[in-house]
């Protein structure tokens, strides 16, 4: 291990204490906008209160969110009505303050809530609430934010912390952004990578391990999965900030899909300490494997790699095999039949776990059945899901973006030479199988998807950062004999879908969720299962089938669901390929 940097910080709330504790300060006012958890705010608060000094220290990451969590002085049941104005900036997506009120129609969804642009009043979200006794009560909720430039020179619209002094004689002395622990503890982050002496060709590093510890308790929501984790948000946002950094270093897009800079591991963890520090290194491959057995049917979580790779011996065929750059192998089983044949395909992203157990529950289903032809790797990118499985031990409902991508740091799908690593179990399959269908298992989160210190919206997965259901990206040759296919194909796979008990309820839910803070998808809708349908120039397999399931951070009875849906996806997906395969090979050929 060789550390690159490493710093502590006292943390704001500490700070603004020694500060407005002196004598001079006694009978002022405080408000302070802050990244930290209610427990420290409030402590903060008590202590100048101690000293004669009013404070009011507001969260300034979700503020709308915090103050219906902690500022609405009614109960919930005595309110009958809600109308909240949110800015729009001219900086900024039209719906982004919408995105960051999530997921206020669903905690107040008995209270009829309205959401309503408001472009005059930049800055603030103006709250009306109706009462049950006829009472109306207007709120302004300050939501302060900055304009600045990120270190690949994108101009972000970001949450900031801010500070407002009033004094009793000489009024308001004081209202100007205030730079936060969180803020300054990115920035060096950052800064330190970036001017780091790196060599000049890719990959860059093995593994650059930044281990982050900070004193914030993650908060639950009363609403599904849904938490504010300052912790979390900081992840995603050093994680993709980095990669960013790298890719345009190597001439690349910021948030394209190529670049193999390295494993970047952000690790941040909760500590009792009252500081809050950074420590950068660079490290070797980190080589544990993943052990422990589930029963597969009924699984509450991600299976182990020793798992994904002991369940394949129920499926007779053919082992083929590749092998990462870090030396772990992939194995798939080649299953020869007489059927038209299909490929199956789990843990491209390895954070997205349904998949991988779904996939395996369908392929050992149709091994069992006649002249079933089929080839599956249920684990594509062993790598990130090895680092998946360090990270949630001690965070296990983080979403953990950074076992998404392989050890290179690349998206697999989008490698486009050799040395394929990863990407060489496809090319296997496909030609062991000469398969026109590819099923390609994936997941996103289960919950709100942020990066609060570049614009809050993450940069090109903008429509990933909220849950939308369950849905499917069907990807097929222009011929148009696939696209006759895809006409009687789709229809039957959904149909089939509407069946799974509680699906249906489950989508609609989310839907109408992500219409209230993101307005209308883009969905095509069959049989009332989403689908995004396009065509592709020179695919690599004529037709693909990609499962979407918000599976990121689900557990138990939640994760079992997630992964019947994916079995039944790909053994519908299976069915309808016997029935529609042979007539669109036949009109292409």
């Amino acid at each position: 291990m060789s550390t690159i940097f490493s710093t502590e910080l006292s943390l704001t709330t500490d700070s603004l204490v020694e500060r407005f504790n002196q004598p001079k300060y006694q009978g002022c006012t405080i408000e302070a906008w802050l990244f930290a958890d209610k427990k420290h705010r409030k402590a903060a608060e008590q202590k100048l209160l101690q000293h004669n000094v009013k404070a009011t220290f507001r969260s300034a990451y979700k503020p709308l969110v915090h103050f219906f969590l902690e500022e609405i002085p009614y109960k919930k049941e005595l309110i009958e009505s809600i109308k909240v104005l949110y800015p729009i900036h001219s900086r900024a997506s039209e719906k982004r303050f919408l995105l960051e009120a999530y997921p206020l129609a669903a905690m107040m969804k008995d209270q009829n809530i309205e959401f309503i642009g408001n472009p005059q009043q930049q800055g603030f979200y103006h709250v009306h609430l109706l009462l049950n006794s006829g009472e109306c009560h207007q709120y302004q909720v300050f939501a302060p934010n900055h304009l600045q430039q990120s270190v690949i020179q994108e101009e972000h619209l970001s949450p900031t912390g801010w500070l407002k002094v009033y004094h009793p004689e000489k009024g308001v002395t004081e209202d100007s952004r205030l730079v936060t622990d969180y803020e300054e503890l990115f920035e060096q982050a950052i800064n330190a990578i970036c001017q780091h002496p790196w060599q000049q060709q890719e990959p860059y590093f093995k593994e650059l391990q930044i281990l982050v510890k900070l004193p914030y308790e993650d908060q639950p929501l009363d609403f599904k999965h849904e938490i504010i984790s300052l912790r979390e948000a900081l992840h995603e946002d050093l994680y993709f900030s980095i990669l960013e950094w790298f890719k345009v270093k190597s001439g690349y897009l910021a948030h394209g899909r190529e670049g193999q800079v390295g494993h970047i591991v952000p690790n941040i963890v909760f500590t009792e300490d009252q500081l809050a520090s950074v420590q950068i290194s660079l490290e070797d491959y980190q080589l544990e494997s993943s052990k422990g057995l589930q029963s597969l049917v009924n699984c509450q979580r991600a299976i182990s790699v020793e798992q994904a790779q002991a369940e394949l011996v129920g499926i007779s065929g053919v082992d083929f095999s590749a092998q990462t750059i870090t030396g772990r192998k992939l194995q798939g089983r080649y299953h020869k039949g007489s059927d038209q044949a299909v490929m199956i395909s789990c843990g491209q992203h390895a954070n997205e776990t349904s998949g991988v157990v779904g996939g395996l529950l369908a392929a050992q289903y149709l091994a069992l059945q006649p002249h079933s032809h089929f080839s599956i790797c249920p684990l594509e990118n062993p790598d990130g899901y090895e680092l998946h499985q360090r990270l949630i031990k001690d965070n296990p409902c983080h979403m953990h973006h950074a076992a998404r991508y392989t050890a290179l740091g690349d998206d697999l799908e989008y490698r486009n030479q050799a040395p394929w690593y990863e990407k060489e179990i496809r090319q296997k399959a496909k030609q062991l199988s000469e398969a026109s269908l590819h099923i390609n298992l994936h997941g996103y989160p289960s919950h709100e998807w942020t990066r609060p210190l570049s614009g809050y919206v993450p940069q090109g997965f903008d429509m990933w950062t909220i849950p939308k259901g369950f849905f499917l990206i069907l990807r097929h040759s222009h011929e148009q004999a696939w696209q006759d296919y895809v006409e009687k194909f789709l229809p039957f796979v959904t149909a089939r879908l509407t069946q799974i008990p509680g699906l249906m309820a489950f989508n609609q839910q989310q839907i109408e969720l992500y219409k209230a803070h993101a307005g209308e998808s883009n969905f095509h809708f069959v049989n009332d299962i989403p689908c995004l349908i396009s065509q592709v120039e020179s695919p690599d397999v004529p037709v693909q089938l990609v499962t979407e399931f918000p599976d990121e951070t689900i557990y138990g009875d939640d994760f079992v669901f997630a992964h019947q849906v994916q079995m039944t996806t790909v053994l519908a997906a299976y069915e309808a390929h016997q029935l529609f395969a042979e007539a669109a090979e036949a009109a292409e050929a």
